[in-house]
C-alpha cells in the first residue's frame, strides 16, 4: 500500500505498475522534492576527502554494491548507501519508530519481489502496521519518454523500453501490492533525474544516495574511495551470482544488522567467467563499454578500470573456493578507527 503526503495513493491493480510510475512522477509533492534534491551538493563519502571533524567523531557508514542490500541500525551506523548506479536505481526503506533503515541497489525487476521481502524482514519486525518511509533515486531516461508513449503495449519488451522504466514500473507495482505501509517521500528516478548534453544524450544527475540514519533523511553521494570491505570480490559476485541458481532472484547478502559485520555470503564462478576474463582482457575501453554496461556513455570514469580488476582477480583465482573455503563467509569487523578488517 503506498501513501504520498500521508495520503493513501490509489492505483489500479490492472495498470502493472505503469500508470501508478506515471501518477507519481507528475504528483506535486514528489515533484516538488525531486526539485529541492537537485540542489544539494553531492557528499563525497571518500576516506581521503573525510574532513578532521569527522574522523574525529568517527563516522561509520556501510556501502551496498549492485544487487547488494544492507539493513543497518542507527544505534550503530550514521550513513548507509550505494552508488554507480545509471540504470539501476537505489531504494530505501526507513522504519520512523525504530530508525531501522534497509538500502537496495536494484538493477533487475527480477530481483524486485524477493529483494523486498529481504529488505523488509528486520525493517518491519512483524509489524505491519509500521510507517515505512520509502527514498528512489536512481535510473534514468535511458529511452526517450515520447518513444514510450508511442509504441504498443505488445512492442514494449526490456529492450524497447530500456532498463531503467521496466525496473522503476515493477518496484511501484510490488510496493502498490504489499499489505505494509510505504509512505513515498522521494521519487528522484527517470525524467527527474535526467540531464542532456548539447547533442540531447541523456545522463543521470545522481548516481548514488546516502542515508542518515538518526533522521532517515536522503543526499545525493558518492562513495569514491570508501566502497569496502572486500570490493573486488563483491563486484565479481554480482556477474557470477546471474549463473549460481542459489541467488536467483535474490538480492546479495553483504552485512550482519545485529553484529556491525560484513559477511559476504560464498559464491561459486566457473571456468566460464574466467574464458570471459581472458577475453575482456585484449578489449579497449570502448569494447568493454559497449559490451558490459548498459548506458555505456553515461558510466562513471572508473567503470573500465573497476572491470578490468575484476578480470585479473578471476584469472589469478579462477577458483571461487580459494575465495571462499568451504563455502565459508568472508568476515570483516569494523576497527576502531572506522577500517574494515577480515577477521
Amino acid at each position: 500500500m503506498i501513501f504520498v503526503g500521508g495520503l493513501p495513493f490509489s492505483t489500479d491493480p490492472s495498470s502493472q505498475g505503469s500508470d501508478t510510475l506515471s501518477a507519481l512522477m507528475e504528483h506535486p509533492i514528489l515533484v516538488s522534492v525531486s526539485n529541492s534534491l537537485k540542489a544539494i551538493p553531492v557528499r563525497n563519502f571518500s576516506v581521503k576527502e573525510e574532513s578532521t571533524q569527522e574522523r574525529a567523531t568517527k563516522t561509520k557508514w556501510v556501502y551496498a554494491f549492485q544487487r547488494e542490500y544492507a539493513t543497518v541500525d542507527p544505534a550503530l551506523v550514521d550513513f548507509v548507501g550505494t552508488d554507480e548506479a545509471t540504470t539501476c536505481v537505489g531504494l530505501v526503506i526507513h522504519n520512523r519508530k525504530n530508525g531501522i533503515t534497509s538500502v537496495a541497489h536494484m538493477d533487475s525487476p527480477d530481483i524486485v519481489d524477493m529483494g523486498l521481502f529481504q529488505m523488509l524482514l528486520l525493517v518491519v519486525d512483524h509489524n505491519l502496521d509500521a510507517e515505512l518511509e520509502v527514498h528512489l533515486v536512481g535510473g534514468f531516461e535511458d529511452v526517450s519518454p515520447n518513444f514510450l508513449k508511442s509504441c504498443t503495449r505488445s512492442e514494449s519488451d526490456a529492450k524497447l523500453e530500456g532498463y531503467s522504466y521496466p525496473l522503476c514500473a515493477k518496484i511501484f507495482e510490488t510496493l502498490c501490492t504489499r499489505r505494509e505501509k510505504f509512505h513515498i517521500q522521494t521519487a528522484f528516478i527517470l525524467g527527474h533525474n535526467t540531464r542532456r548534453d548539447s547533442e540531447g544524450n541523456a545522463f543521470p544527475i545522481f548516481n548514488g544516495l546516502a542515508v542518515e540514519t538518526s533522521t532517515g533523511s536522503v543526499i545525493p553521494a558518492c562513495f569514491d574511495g570508501a566502497r569496502c570491505p572486500d570490493e573486488i570480490v563483491r563486484r565479481i559476485r554480482v556477474t557470477a551470482s546471474y549463473e549460481d541458481c542459489s541467488w536467483n532472484g535474490k538480492l546479495l547478502d553483504t552485512y550482519d544488522t545485529r553484529t556491525d559485520q560484513f559477511r559476504i555470503a560464498s559464491c561459486c564462478w566457473t571456468s566460464r567467467q574466467r574464458y570471459i576474463a581472458l577475453t575482456r582482457r585484449h578489449l579497449t575501453d570502448s569494447e568493454i563499454l559497449l559490451t558490459c554496461s548498459t548506458s555505456p556513455s553515461a558510466e562513471g570514469p572508473d567503470f573500465v578500470d573497476n572491470l578490468r580488476r575484476q578480470c585479473e582477480y578471476l584469472i589469478k583465482y579462477p577458483d571461487w573456493r580459494e575465495t571462499f573455503p568451504l563455502k565459508q563467509p568472508r568476515v570483516f569487523e569494523r576497527t576502531s578507527d572506522g577500517e574494515w578488517k577480515r577477521c
